[in-house]
């Protein structure tokens, strides 16, 4: 048994992480590195501090209580909670993480990324749901960051939802050993999988890791596991081409039936905040979110190989394929 890992989230109700209504387990910690990461406190696998500019009042509190001197003196409210303005409550060269500035701050300002949890605590949050999972066809999924960077404690989370009796999904980039992925997608009744980019190269550019074992994985994941789906995060000038799109229809057609469905994701631009409150800069900020009706003429593509598609993930959508309605 692994113990404790850390635990960005637990999301109730989610409709978009497989079928019925879901709650979804986020673990901290990814072996890739996404340009246009959505969850970016989920990439470190270690606590982070977050500082919501919007809900400090620059008292001062954090500034007496920090050892390292990492907290700037305050400037004024105004100038402090104005998004567009330089100032940052953190040197984050100096800190430490000791925490010490988010016990002396009264306004929930400055927070603590990632909450340490045992597998038994989340089910036992996770089950509190069940009559919406039964009613709906719903369950657990386990997400990230990335599950597979902590195989023991996932394989323990997830067997331990199936002694329960909770229906599972495993949300994976699938950049791991496959015997990490065949045992863990084994303990899952629905593996979905992300699928960024076919071309090596340009993989890497913008994950910064080549993808060959990541299409080997799902080729051979295809074979031993009935149950995939593949999800597509669609990205403005990085895989939102029709020619990319011909080429993962016929890629993914190829891998035969245990593909249920693909979803293509369309990027958004709604975690401008997190990058914020991590003092990160994101080269996709002014980035516009694709409109989902942008994608109609790509799901048209995957249509025309008999593959079923959602644009969004919906595990409430009819999936449609070339023979449906």
């Amino acid at each position: 048994m692994e113990g404790c890992v850390l635990i960005t989230d637990i999301a109730r109700f989610s409709v978009n992480d497989g079928p019925g209504f879901r709650t979804n387990v986020f673990l901290k910690g990814c072996p890739l590195r996404c340009a246009w990461c959505h969850n970016p406190e989920t990439i470190s696998a270690g606590p982070q501090l977050y500082w919501k500019r919007r809900l400090c009042v620059q008292c001062g509190a954090c500034l007496d209580a920090c050892p390292r001197g990492a907290i700037r003196p305050p400037v004024s409210p105004e100038l402090g909670r104005d998004p567009d303005s330089p100032c940052r409550k953190i040197d984050r060269t100096k800190c430490d993480l000791c925490m010490e500035c988010v016990k002396a701050c009264r306004y929930d300002a400055l927070q603590v990324v990632g909450k340490p949890m045992s597998a038994s605590e989340i089910l036992d949050e996770v089950e509190r749901d069940r009559p919406f999972y039964d009613n709906s066809g719903g369950g657990m999924t386990l997400s990230g960051g990335e599950p597979t960077a902590h195989p023991a404690f996932s394989r323990e989370l997830l067997a331990g939802a199936r002694e329960r009796g909770l229906h599972t999904c495993l949300d994976t980039n699938g950049f791991c050993g496959f015997e990490v992925l065949e045992e863990l997608c084994g303990l899952a009744d629905i593996v979905l999988f992300d699928l960024k980019h076919l071309d090596p190269v340009r993989h890497f550019e913008k994950t910064g890791a080549r993808n060959e074992q990541i299409l080997d994985n799902l080729m051979r994941l295809s074979r031993v596991h009935p149950g995939i789906w593949i999800r597509i995060p669609v990205i403005p000038d990085f895989n939102d081409d029709f020619a990319f799109h011909r080429r993962a229809a016929a890629f993914i057609a190829s891998l035969g039936g245990s593909v249920g469905r693909v979803d293509l994701l369309p990027y958004h631009n709604w975690c401008q905040d997190k990058y914020d409150w991590l003092g990160t800069d994101w080269a996709y900020r002014d980035v516009e979110a694709l409109d989902p009706s942008f994608l109609e003429l790509h799901a048209g593509i995957y249509r025309e190989t008999g593959l079923g598609v959602t644009i969004g993930g919906s595990g409430f959508e009819e999936t449609q394929t070339a023979h449906g309605p």
